[in-house]
């Protein structure tokens, strides 16, 4: 199996900030590429976008996956919210992969990723194939559960909150403008203005305990050429439906269909 002996390289990329993003590429010999975006406080590591590639890379096709600006081995300080800058940082790395030749099959982000994809599509008309697993449509939920009830109270007078773990140690700092970006990025408008050459497709698990199933259902509706498939039983990080997500993606990008549409 030429996919087991494929080098991985470790690739570095600076995005518009000056900031170097760390990224690993999986060449399988064919220019087809899946680029990988991990979710909140995650990375290129996390056990979702690993399993994926290993999926991806099986039907020949190469992967990259990389850690956004100020996550995992990347440059630049954590942020809350962020969602256009990280759409930025994607759109380094789609560039790059053009510059050395690749043809960029399709962008696959999960959780805060597939925010990120879905604001990516509607920034750049440079993808031709989405996958958005498990996004978050409201952006305005789930924000209490963690930062607290008050939360707009809060960052009003003191200007940002400190995120604490149980033993109270600052896990990362909200400020008024991050929370403030996440809240006006309206996924909305954004999935309006995705243009009808995009390929479109949603995986998310029914049992989600973090972003209920009904966000994917509101993609659905206002994203013209838009595929959905619910993983039943599956939860945010589809822990024991990790084939069952691996075979939704890998049959959406190599499906005839697909590629017909958007050749």
């Amino acid at each position: 199996w030429f996919y087991e002996t494929a080098a991985t390289h470790r690739v570095l990329i600076t995005n518009k900030h000056g900031e170097k993003l760390v990224g690993l590429l999986h060449p399988t010999g064919s220019n087809r590429i899946v680029v990988l975006c991990h979710g909140f406080t995650a990375s290129k590591s996390s056990g979702v976008i690993v399993d994926l590639a290993d999926a991806i890379i099986k039907q020949g096709i190469s992967v990259f996956r990389f850690d956004f600006s100020g996550n995992g081995e990347s440059e630049g300080v954590f942020q809350y919210g962020n969602y256009r800058k990280e759409a930025e940082d994607l759109h380094s790395i789609v560039s790059y992969l053009y510059q050395e030749k690749y043809d960029v099959a399709a962008v696959v982000g999960h959780s805060k990723g597939g925010d990120v994809v879905v604001l990516y599509a509607s920034l750049y008309d440079d993808v031709r194939m989405v996958v958005n697993l498990s996004g978050r449509f409201y952006l305005e939920k789930g924000i209490e559960e963690r930062l607290g009830k008050e939360f707009l109270d809060r960052i009003n007078k003191e200007g940002y909150i400190d995120v604490t773990n149980k033993s109270g140690n600052v896990l990362y700092t909200v400020t008024k403008e991050s929370l403030m970006e996440r809240l006006n990025t309206d996924m909305h408008a954004t999935s309006l203005s995705i243009s009808k050459e995009c390929s479109f497709f949603t995986v998310h698990g029914s049992a989600d305990e973090i972003i209920p199933v009904e966000d994917a259902y509101e993609f659905a509706k206002h994203i013209p050429t838009h595929k959905l498939c619910v993983v039943e039983g599956a939860d945010h990080c589809y822990t024991r439906h990790r084939k069952e997500l691996s075979d939704a993606v890998v049959g959406f990008i190599t499906s005839k269909k697909a590629r017909d549409t958007t050749l």
